[in-house]
């Protein structure tokens, strides 16, 4: 197959932008809304967690399945398919009559968006081969994620104020289904060149690792631990059963010979520490800015700009670095000012200030914005790209794995401190906690950034691709005497 132009090749980065949009879009927009929720359906925090959470249990679950689906039958095909189901997810959300029945069509939605991000991701590596070009590509497709930030919160806070959060979903369909007929026009049809097998029992293991431990986390303040315990022991069942059958299978779901990579390994868990802290940190702004400072959704939209700014302006440059330097300087700056945010708000109250709270969100917003370029591209880069779509999709996993866990244990950490009856007064003494758990995942992403991305990283990295390749072409040569 021809090379595609260059001005092809852009036409694709911006569709599969799309797909990245109505996803972060949707959930900036949500958290806006989140205390109209609250009062219209008569919401708990555990209730708001579920919101949230029930999205990204689900796609955490199966964007694996989906990036090895995606490689097997057809990458196209299966992004139309996401894009469809994620559209027609959006409208039922909109016609929720329920908590329960919103957080059901929410999981709808999920399962529309495990078809999509992962596999955009492995269309853009398959598309960009050469590695600069690449990196700038990923840089694009972060400040998506930076617009998503800017705008959300904006058009969230005026279609609740004026219309209703029943019509932040509504956002989703015009874009969703100008996205399905650009893919169908213009995004060719690409396969791996070797079908993986679907792996079953590996799927289901994952599915009962994160939604026991999800439900575990989320309900811990409120229900006893007659009723925790059991599924917490089924989390860690799950994962002791992923570890022993994975390395077992020739085509396992998640393949752990990946995490011999120190820099893979490293993006895995930088990805989870990175996105518990945004998961975090727009839970306990949203909920901070409306109930406690009495802030209507618009204007607690605009006190989010300050950190969705510096997200949109920094993700291209970050992906600009990346191409030209690497990733560890991205990292590093992500990790400080991360740190730094979260302990202006642990230690110093930054809140109860406009000036520091102005200067936590900034901080914020920088931190993230430089950090998903190099996840992505330290992910996918040294990994066969017949295996492009697992490599990107074990990154999408730890993203949203990330959010899940720092919605629920942020959440979890409030909702056993704050009361009822004193909500305003309680609010800043009981999220405290949740801010030092923040401190500690952006400590997390400067430290792992700074030791995974040196040298004995490289070697790490150079060691694990050349298995790979190895292990490839040895299945290679034994399908092709099988024949």
């Amino acid at each position: 197959m021809p090379e595609p132009s260059r001005r092809r090749r852009l036409l694709v980065l911006a569709i599969c932008c799309m797909s990245l949009l109505i996803v972060s879009l949707d959930n900036t927009v949500l958290n806006v809304a989140l205390p109209s929720m609250q009062k219209e359906l008569h919401a708990s925090v555990a209730g708001l967690q579920w919101t949230i959470d029930a999205y990204t249990v689900v796609l955490a679950t199966l964007l694996m399945l989906a990036g090895s689906t995606a490689d097997r039958i057809g990458r196209k095909r299966v992004f139309m398919a996401g894009l469809a189901v994620f559209s027609i997810g959006s409208l039922l959300c909109s016609l929720a009559p329920s908590l329960e029945a919103l957080v059901a069509f929410r999981m709808v939605q999920a399962v529309g968006g495990s078809m999509l991000n992962p596999v955009a991701m492995s269309i853009i590596t398959n598309t960009f081969t050469d590695s600069r070009e690449r990196a700038r590509a990923i840089g694009a497709w972060g400040a998506v994620v930076g617009i998503s930030m800017a705008a959300g919160p904006l058009v969230g806070g005026l279609l609740v104020e004026s219309v209703g959060w029943r019509s932040i979903f509504w956002i989703n369909l015009p874009i969703g289904a100008a996205a399905l007929l650009l893919t169908l026009r213009c995004i060719p049809e690409s396969r791996a060149p070797k079908a993986r097998r679907p792996d079953p029992v590996g799927q289901l293991l994952v599915i009962a690792l994160f939604g026991s431990l999800t439900y575990a986390i989320i309900e811990a303040p409120e229900a006893g631990l007659s009723t925790v315990v059991p599924f917490a022991a089924v989390a860690l069942l799950a994962l002791l059963g992923l570890l022993w059958y994975e390395p077992r299978r020739d085509e396992p779901l998640i393949d752990l010979r990946f995490f011999h990579s120190a820099p893979f390994s490293g993006a895995t868990v930088i990805a989870i520490s990175a996105f518990a802290a945004l998961g975090g940190f727009l839970f306990l702004s949203t909920l901070y800015l409306q109930n406690v400072r009495g802030l209507d959704a618009l204007h607690a939209g605009l006190w989010m700009i300050p950190m969705a700014a510096p997200t949109f302006l920094c993700a291209p440059l970050s992906g600009r670095l990346v191409g030209s330097r690497g990733p560890r300087l991205p990292l590093l700056i992500a990790g400080c000012a991360i740190t730094v945010s979260a302990l202006l708000f642990a230690a110093f109250q930054a809140e109860t200030s406009d000036a520091t709270l102005l200067l936590g969100y900034i901080l914020f917003g920088v931190g993230f914005g430089f950090v998903n370029a190099p996840i992505t591209n330290t992910a996918v880069s040294g990994m066969p790209r017949a295996q492009a779509g697992v490599a990107a999709a074990v990154a999408s996993t730890s993203r949203q794995l990330g959010q899940t866990l720092g919605v629920a244990v942020i959440g979890a950490v409030l909702a056993s401190g704050v009361t009822a009856s004193s909500y305003r007064d309680t609010f800043v003494a009981a999220a405290r906690p949740g801010w030092w758990i923040l401190v500690v995942c952006g400590a997390l992403v400067l430290t792992l950034g700074a030791l995974t991305t040196g040298r004995w990283g490289r070697r790490t990295a150079d060691r694990t691709a050349d298995r790979l390749q190895e292990a490839e072409i040895r299945d290679a040569a034994g399908v092709g005497a099988a024949h």
